[in-house]
């Protein structure tokens, strides 16, 4: 392919790229450079031309939030699968959110921005297992807690130590 042709379809390319974006319209000049093919294109489709420019005022903006993002670690500092995470603010009993840890023991929650302190409870049941089956008569209560406090719109990490 000759020097001239390839830089022709470079051309082309970008103003199918830039009309399928419906940023810039497609010219003739690019659209007779594709030959035969575009013969029937010779002007954007109508939904191209109708596509509205966005508008930055109407656009959903996401409301700030704080994160916070937490490890539970059992007795033997490993982290714990399953544990029944409860959290909420400081001075409020009722629970505000309930989450579950995961395969590495972490979990996170979205909170409202600003200043605020949070309790962050954690409970887990564990069954000592001999000969590779557990013994349900001889389970432990675990039980973790944690006060974290959010400046901000911002992350706090921390951990979560359970013990009896």
């Amino acid at each position: 392919m000759s020097t001239e042709r390839r830089s022709i379809a470079v051309a082309a390319l970008v103003a199918a790229v830039f009309a399928f974006s419906g940023a810039v319209p497609v010219s003739r000049a690019a659209q007779q450079s594709n030959g035969d093919q575009s013969s029937s294109n010779q002007s954007a489709t109508p939904e191209q031309k109708e596509t509205p420019q966005k508008n930055p005022k109407s656009q959903n903006k996401e409301k700030p939030y704080g994160v916070l993002f937490g490890t539970a670690y059992g007795p033997d500092d490993h982290a714990m699968y399953g544990v029944r995470v409860i959290i909420h603010r400081e001075g409020h009993k009722k629970p505000s959110w309930e989450l579950m840890s995961d395969h590495r023991g972490e979990f996170a929650q979205r909170v409202p921005p600003g200043p605020g302190d949070y309790v962050v409870t954690g409970e887990v049941e564990i069954y000592p297992v001999v000969d590779g089956k557990p013994r349900k008569s001889q389970k432990k209560l675990l039980k973790g807690q944690a006060k974290v406090h959010l400046a901000g719109e911002e992350q706090q990490d921390f951990s979560l130590h359970m013990n009896e």
